[in-house]
């Protein structure tokens, strides 16, 4: 067979795994579908692991590198993830460690996309620009997250997971630079506070940023030679930069809790939390008559903090979750109770509990 012989069936072969390509694209998109429809996550990592080993096994009887064809499957993956409409908006730039739990709820083919503030990550989740969002709400040092909660109170979305990611803090610089030379720190001011100890000892200026993966870049694109970052150890691999120095927070016990945004939150798992928020009136014994229909249904409280209204001088709301799922029948009970005893309630979501 002639070179152009060979090179015409190259290209109808390849029109042929195009045809397939899309073929797949559109079964996926219609998977996507029937997943809203039953109410189900667009994710699913357990399935995505098992139809990796199929095409590896199938490669192996045809002789090709499974290396090689798993990632080229992990790219068609992607692009049928990304046709179901498993796209997740995350605040801060690539490398931030919001996108580090997304990719770990998630799995790694799931598309990330920057925001610039947590405003902006809860207004493309309502706008359908993406199907779902992740917000910090909790870190295990520094507490809540206001601000998170705040937009949750004003939000229509839902809490539809949740995940907690150990932080763990790394020094990084660019490539020629050395530890002694450095002169300023640059970072989010959490994180700068989470590694007072280390810094300390460094006696460098230090300057707040709005984003710990940020200011990797930012000292990337100006160059600086004098100037490091706080930031994951992704963020380094992200814009090849070096790590000098890795796991200098001064608390290892140093987690955040994110919470998974979307337009509907799960069906029970049967290992669930629901998240609320309610105020009650003012009026001696309101609180306790409150949470005293958890404790006579024995349902367990992990966690409850209290955040000004912003209406009105010394008003609170509460921020409360509790073990069990809203549709379960002990859940719904104790709801339609909390109700008639709330000056004002709102559920903000259930979800499977993190592991």
């Amino acid at each position: 067979m002639s070179l152009d012989d060979l090179r015409k069936k190259i290209d109808v072969t390849d029109a042929e795994i195009v045809r397939l390509i899309g073929e797949r694209l559109k079964i996926a998109s219609e998977i996507g579908e029937e997943k809203r429809v039953q109410g189900k996550q667009i994710n699913d990592t357990a399935r995505e692991k098992r139809v990796l080993d199929h095409i590896k096994r199938i490669a192996q009887n045809e002789n090709i590198e499974q290396e090689a064809i798993e990632s080229i499957y992990e790219q068609i993956m992607r692009e049928c993830r990304r046709t179901q409409g498993a796209e997740v908006a995350f605040q801060g730039e690539f490398g931030a460690y919001s996108e580090g739990a997304a990719l770990q709820f998630f799995g790694h083919l799931v598309i990330t996309k920057p925001q610039e503030t947590l405003e902006e990550v809860f207004k493309v989740v309502e706008q359908d620009d993406v199907q779902f969002g992740i917000v910090p709400v909790e870190n295990s040092l520094e507490g809540t997250v206001g601000q998170s909660y705040d937009l949750l109170l004003d939000s229509s979305l839902k809490v539809c997971g949740e995940i907690e990611l150990r932080i763990a803090h790394c020094l990084i610089t660019n490539p020629t630079t050395r530890l002694d030379a450095i002169k300023r720190i640059y970072s989010h001011p959490q994180a700068l506070g989470q590694c007072k100890t280390f810094l300390k000892h460094l006696g460098c200026e230090l300057i707040p940023t709005t984003d710990t993966a940020g200011s990797v870049r930012m000292i990337k694109e100006k160059q600086m030679t004098d100037g490091g970052a706080i930031a994951s150890s992704r963020a380094a691999e992200i814009y090849k930069m070096k790590t000098i120095t890795c796991e200098i927070e001064d608390n290892p016990n140093n987690f955040t809790r994110f919470f998974i945004l979307s337009k509907e939150d799960c069906p029970p798992s049967g290992n669930d939390k629901t998240s609320i928020v309610f105020s009650v009136k003012h009026k001696p014994r309101a609180l306790y008559d409150f949470l005293k229909e958890f404790a006579t249904r024995d349902i367990n409280l992990t966690k409850i903090e209290s955040r000004p209204t912003r209406q009105k001088a010394w008003d609170y709301n509460f921020y409360l979750d509790f073990e069990g799922h809203r549709e379960d029948k002990v859940s719904r009970d104790v709801l339609a109770s909390l109700e008639t005893k709330a000056r004002f309630l709102k559920i903000l979501g259930s979800y499977p509990k993190a592991k």
